[in-house]
């Protein structure tokens, strides 16, 4: 992880009490933009409301209030966090997903929305049955096994990771969003601890699928802060993917779904590893909000 800035950067000058909300959130986001930061606005106003302890739309109801010498400093800590190069979802400690908010830190991946259609592709399969067994493989935040479990009633979730840190804040998203009777937490590399029996009416996965010679040329926020256990899918990106299909097979029931996120270059490959199985039925890819593919689900026909 790379060394933070010693000093923060300066503030805007002329007597403190002129410091508002407005002038702060304006100073901001020139002082991100000169940093080459993606998203000066959002990352300026996520973390000023987050120093204020209030809503972002409470931010433009507010632009004249002055800001206390310890919100200030406070914020100042965070912004020189950022232009370090540090995610904002691990400075304000929170990421939302799928509507709902969870606890992050750098024990795991950040959740992206693109995760979102693993959600979207399960619950149009099985949002109507009564119950259903599910088991999220590589948790990490818990944002897969949680959200599934709190779209849909009548799941149970068995959710698995390899970090003992990682389970631990899964459970805390869990018992969050009021769904920790329903989601048990194995530590395990992909299935190895699950109990062969029952066997799964789906089995999910974001899995790591970043070739290993790519991950130097990540966007530094991931590349230098998110965990790579859960980014590298070794020489080709599919070493973990193709393990979880063959592991995966036996622990679904007959018409039961593996359902895996994919990086955009990956969807002939596994789709390929799917199909030379001759045990899945491969459905229509599924394509994420830019029009790439990112969802490819096998049904277990034999």
């Amino acid at each position: 992880m790379p060394q933070a800035e010693r000093q923060p950067p300066s503030e805007p000058q002329g007597d403190r009490q002129t410091w508002t909300v407005g002038r702060l959130l304006q100073w901001t986001v020139g002082y991100f933009t000169s940093k080459g930061i993606e998203f000066p606005r959002l990352d300026a106003e996520v973390l000023l409301a987050d120093a204020l302890g209030c809503a972002r739309i409470e931010l433009y109801v507010n632009f004249d209030k002055p800001v206390t010498a310890a919100e200030r400093a406070r914020f100042r800590d965070y912004v020189r966090r950022r232009a370090a190069g540090e995610p904002v979802a691990y400075i304000v400690g929170r990421k939302e997903f799928y509507g709902l908010e969870f606890a992050v830190g750098p024990e795991v991946l950040i959740p992206r929305p693109d995760s979102e259609f693993v959600v979207m592709t399960y619950l149009e399969h099985f949002r109507r049955r009564p119950r259903a067994l599910v088991i999220d493989v590589g948790t990490g935040s818990g944002n897969l096994a949680v959200a599934i479990a709190h779209e849909h009633p009548g799941a149970r979730v068995i959710a698995t990771d390899i970090s003992e840190p990682a389970l631990r804040l899964a459970a805390r998203n869990a018992a969050r969003h009021g769904v920790a009777a329903r989601v048990s937490l194995v530590r395990c590399d992909l299935l190895s601890a699950v109990r062969p029996e029952p066997l799964a009416d789906a089995i999910v996965t974001n899995p790591p699928y970043i070739p290993t010679d790519n991950i130097r040329s990540l966007e530094p926020g991931v590349r230098d802060y998110e965990p790579h256990v859960a980014l590298n899918g070794g020489p080709s990106g599919l070493d973990v993917v193709r393990r979880l299909i063959s592991e995966a097979i036996p622990r679904l029931k007959l018409g039961g779904m593996l359902i895996v996120e994919i990086g955009a270059q990956q969807e002939e490959p596994v789709r390929r590893l799917m199909i030379e199985t001759d045990r899945l039925d491969v459905l229509p890819t599924v394509y994420d909000y830019a029009r790439h593919p990112r969802v490819v689900a096998g049904r277990r026909d034999a």
